[in-house]
């Protein structure tokens, strides 16, 4: 049985929308944030995201998460709280899947590269922004119109997903209504990845041997209270097994902590209307679970994150990025002639950054392996 929606006054709603850049048919039985869904789990940037680095690049196990695999547990928890809440979920979805296709190789140390070497130019690397970049002009699948034609509120929530900005703040922006907030289904996706990711990089963290048990539990007042209750529910049980019953019972208080701190949150406001002109945004943990979070996120940052183990492969990595942008720089005739055709309006500096940050982790070594690029 369905619990009753919570915020269903809040659902962001689909006769609203503003619709496309470019105008389209209505599908006969799909409706626009559907189309919106399929169109990014159909783009080759979704399916590169196999074989991007989440925290452990594809090397150390094939057992770890990918940035795919994040993806689609980010898009269940997602989908999971907008059910409770009575929002759209469709929307939830889209956003979710589309969170992550702007990321470059190794994750969020080759973003901080590439923004590091653009600004040399006066230019940056942000990958909410390539992600819209993305969508609007990379993915050509269509021969009505460029990019994956999204509606609107897909693109907006794209772009503000993970923060908010003023007007005149991001001037290629202005067009996504700047100083408001986004719907509460794009407010909703940032946390619910915090908690895909936390809780996802503790057990990947535990099957490298980075993470204890007992580091975990003297570390995380939740964890040592989920870790006492399974071992005297299950006082057989091996600890592989139950760390994954620790880990099942972070997500559930997670989003339990996410649902309450919400609705909380969102007291007393009658629409979207009012979720957009609120002076914060809307989606939030409980005191409690924020408190939760902050402590988990301190031991994986000690424990997995800071480790020797992935900071030596980080420091390669990025070294070698480097080295393959000034490279590109200097020899643009390594670009493919069809790349470079097709991003000719841009300035070299953009054309290599959005190269290199459209490979994937195996694509980027096989490429500074036959350059000689160590």
């Amino acid at each position: 049985m369905n619990p009753t929606p919570l915020l269903a006054h809040l659902r962001f709603p689909l006769d609203q929308a503003r619709g496309r850049r470019y105008p389209e048919l209505a599908h006969p039985y799909r409706n626009p944030f559907q189309r919106d869904r399929d169109r990014v789990v159909h783009a080759r940037a979704f399916r590169r995201l196999e074989n991007k680095t989440q925290v452990f690049t594809a090397g150390l196990s094939d057992h770890f998460r990918n940035r795919l695999t994040h993806t689609i547990e980010v898009s269940q928890i997602a989908r999971t709280v907008a059910g409770v809440l009575g929002l759209d979920e469709d929307l939830t979805e889209a956003l979710a899947l589309a969170h992550d296709i702007g990321h470059p190789p190794f994750g969020h140390a080759g973003e901080e590269v590439l923004d590091r070497l653009m600004r040399r130019f006066g230019d940056r690397f942000d990958h909410n922004l390539h992600a819209l970049r993305i969508v609007e002009t990379f993915e050509n699948r269509y021969p009505r119109f460029p990019g994956l034609n999204l509606t609107f509120e897909v693109r907006e929530g794209i772009v503000k997903h993970s923060r908010d900005f003023g007007p005149g703040e991001i001037p290629e922006l202005e067009e996504y209504l700047p100083g408001l907030r986004p719907p509460l289904e794009a407010q909703l996706i940032d946390l619910c990845d915090e908690i895909a990711y936390d809780t996802a990089d503790l057990d990947d963290g535990y099957h490298a041997g980075l993470v204890t048990m007992e580091g975990a539990a003297a570390a995380s007042d939740k964890f040592r209270e989920l870790d006492h209750a399974a071992s005297m529910q299950f006082p057989g049980a091996p600890e592989r097994t139950r760390m994954h019953e620790v880990v099942r019972g972070l997500i559930d208080w997670f989003v339990s902590g996410l649902v309450e701190g919400t609705v909380g949150a969102a007291a007393g406001l009658s629409g979207v209307a009012a979720v957009r002109e609120h002076p914060a945004r809307l989606v939030q943990f409980t005191p409690a679970t924020a408190a939760g979070a902050a402590q988990l996120k301190h031991f994986l940052r000690d424990q997995v994150y800071e480790s020797s183990a992935l900071t030596a492969g980080r420091r390669r990595s990025a070294m070698q990025m480097e080295n393959l942008f000034e490279l590109l720089l200097e020899h643009p005739e390594r670009l493919p002639a069809s790349y470079l055709e097709e991003s000719a309006a841009q300035p070299l500096h953009r054309q290599v950054c959005d190269y290199i940050a459209g490979m994937t982790d195996g694509f980027f070594e096989r490429t500074c392996g036959q350059w000689g690029i160590l």
